[in-house]
């Protein structure tokens, strides 16, 4: 399953032996990983451990599964009256704003009312009665979410909605930790990864300097790869519809929405994103699933820092892969 990332060491390129500190843990519904190469750091356990212990409190913060979570009390309030939030929590729905503008609304974090109208709030999809859709899309879109900068607060211009980070949540996690082992505990090397759909690479493993092998599983042979990239200071998002979906006249409908239409979106089997950090990461390849190989494409010439590997709704790898802006070094087929 492409949704899975694991990092290996291939015959044809692999650097010298050497063995991985793995610290891990259950967080936002999935398994969090860091590991650190064996003598790199002093005490490697320790500062994996403290890096988990924050991601336990930023999914304590985004969660929308816990009615005492900001993010809970803001979809409640945020109808009414501005809410005040935390500043890296609202720098982060500035960034998603951005995103939503750059993706043409391919990715968009205030898609809460659509979600549970689908049913995949509660992981129990199905094809919703067509008033209460046309009701979930009046309430879907950053477009309805107003930003006051000056007091770092949010209003909702109308009721319903909802923002949802599950699209971004993982990825801004990583890169949260990774600010915690570079600045608090001086880590120079380590991959982070959550779900194995999203992961951020710090540095290289040793005498690696092309940086952490990252081999892509195919979404519907686990046995088969996509390729291998390479990642060094950068984070890689995954998306597919691998595991939440259902079938409605013979099509498979998957969780991953498009809001633009409000329906599941359809054409691409699984999309990979490299960005300069696991949060745009994650919306990158959530806006390329959503977009197919076409939209990917453009979105590399409005950033160029961005890389993709899109396979396209079709079991065979070697008709349906198309890759952008990934240098050889950084990509292996």
């Amino acid at each position: 399953m492409l949704d899975l990332l694991f990092p290996f060491f291939d015959e044809l390129d692999a650097p010298s032996e050497f063995s991985l500190v793995r610290v891990s843990r259950r967080a936002m519904a999935t398994t969090f990983e860091i590991a650190i190469p064996h003598g790199s750091h002093p005490d490697p356990v320790a500062a994996g451990t403290d890096a988990l212990d924050l991601i336990d409190e930023l999914e304590d913060q985004m969660t929308v599964y816990r009615d005492h979570s900001e993010l809970a009390r803001l979809n409640a309030r945020a109808a009414t009256e501005f809410v005040e939030v935390e500043p890296r929590l609202f720098e982060l729905f500035a960034r998603c704003a951005a995103w939503t503008r750059e993706t043409g609304g391919a990715f968009d974090i205030a898609t809460g009312a659509l979600t549970k109208a689908w049913g995949f709030y509660r992981r129990d999809g199905a094809v919703p009665p067509a008033a209460e859709l046309v009701e979930a899309m009046r309430a879907t879109g950053f477009r309805h979410v107003v930003l006051d900068e000056a007091r770092r607060a949010v209003k909702f211009r109308l009721p319903g909605l909802e923002l949802n980070l599950g699209a971004v949540g993982k990825g801004y996690a990583l890169d949260r930790a990774v600010e915690r082992l570079r600045a608090k505990w001086g880590v120079r090397a380590a991959l982070l990864q959550g779900s194995g759909s999203s992961a951020y690479a710090i540095g290289a493993p040793p005498d690696s300097a092309r940086g952490w092998p990252v081999r892509l599983l195919h979404p519907h042979a686990p046995d088969d790869s996509l390729g291998v990239v390479y990642l060094r200071d950068a984070g890689l998002g995954t998306s597919a519809a691998t595991f939440q979906f259902f079938t409605y006249k013979g099509k498979q409908l998957g969780h991953l929405l498009d809001p633009r239409t409000g329906w599941p979106a359809e054409g691409t089997a699984c999309a990979s994103a490299v960005a300069p950090t696991a949060a745009e990461a994650d919306a990158m390849s959530t806006a390329a699933f959503v977009l197919g190989a076409d939209g990917a494409e453009r979105l590399t010439r409005l950033r160029p820092a961005l890389g993709f590997v899109v396979l396209a709704q079709s079991c065979e790898a070697a008709s349906g892969l198309s890759t952008f802006n990934l240098a050889p070094e950084a990509y292996s087929p």
